[in-house]
């Protein structure tokens, strides 16, 4: 048998990495946040992921993580298993559905150390073409330290590039229209969405009340980081954060605690997109739910087409 000195490697400790960016669909390491994956059954697995205690978009307010931060993880995993686990070719297309998600804000507390947490999948309705999946749905239930810290649901298509030629109707792989896309217009003012950053505001004013277009800035380094032919999902999930701010102001910060998000299609870079409010629990103002929370509904219109929807449970998070 080798020694320790006979066999250096021996004496390494196994040291954490990333999953390949090329996995999650990033371009940036720095934007990775799952680790390692293992197989746990049959249809089900355990991802392991790491928040950093600082992000430059997915900020944290009032000590709290962002929650939009696991619905990036989510998006996230969802490819990693599809091509790790089920062996869907790099080359194909993910396109979500839908997309559920209920946080335990107790658990989304900042620490001193980085975030660590624990995704326990469950693959289903999984619908094969060709041995590979066309479709399927995941339930996810993210650990912390032992608390269950938030339950997601996501269902999402896989396509060949046959497949998504088809379905982009000559625009798969059309990144002219990304570098091309018209200048971002104007955006709201910062405190009306609880943004810092000009860069970071995802809406721009209309005349209409409780109506803004979407304010996509193709230059956004976390948004965009790399060139896509459509509007990413995760923009789309932003402005629902940022309407829920628009239409009930929240002084001391809040969270969007739960969203039930549909997608209905695709969201092209050459015309605008229109973000309204509608009507939630009877009425068109955010309504008000158990413990001050506060619930406001979200449709995205590009033409005449519902492009869009979304609910999602607004939560004060002042301390």
């Amino acid at each position: 048998m080798l020694t320790t000195a006979e066999n250096p490697a021996a004496a390494r400790p196994l040291l954490t990495t990333t999953v390949a960016k090329e996995y999650v669909h990033r371009a940036a390491l720095a934007e990775v946040f799952l680790t390692e994956w293992t197989k746990a059954g049959p249809a089900s697995f355990t991802v392991s992921a790491q928040w950093p205690r600082s992000h430059s978009f997915y900020e944290c307010e009032n000590g709290l993580y962002d929650p939009l931060l696991l619905c990036e993880t989510v998006r996230q995993t969802f490819p990693l298993l599809a091509h790790v686990a089920y062996d869907v070719p790099l080359g194909h297309q993910l396109s979500w559905s839908r997309f559920q998600y209920s946080v335990n804000m107790d658990a989304m507390g900042l620490e001193l150390n980085p975030a660590e947490l624990e995704l326990h999948v469950t693959c289903s309705d999984i619908r094969f073409l060709r041995s590979i999946p066309a479709s399927m749905s995941m339930h996810i239930e993210a650990v912390r330290g032992g608390t269950l810290l938030a339950v997601a649901d996501t269902h999402f298509g896989c396509h060949s590039p046959a497949v998504y030629r088809r379905l982009r109707a000559g625009r798969a792989g059309d990144f002219g229209a990304f570098l091309n896309a018209p200048a971002a217009p104007r955006p709201v003012e910062r405190t009306t969405v609880n943004r810092h950053r000009l860069r970071d505001i995802v809406l721009s004013p209309t005349q209409q009340q409780q109506r803004w277009q979407l304010r996509v800035d193709t230059g956004h380094p976390v948004l965009f980081d790399h060139p896509v032919d459509h509007v990413p999902g995760m923009l789309l999930l932003e402005s629902v954060r940022q309407v829920a701010h628009a239409v009930r102001p929240f002084p001391t910060g809040a969270a969007p605690a739960s969203m039930d998000a549909t997608f209905k299609k695709y969201v092209e870079f050459d015309e605008p997109c229109w973000i309204e409010t509608a009507p939630a629990a009877e009425t068109t103002e955010a309504a008000p739910t158990r413990d001050g929370r506060q619930t406001v509904r979200v449709n995205a219109f590009q033409g005449e087409e519902l492009a869009f929807t979304a609910t999602t449970e607004m939560v004060d998070t002042a301390p």
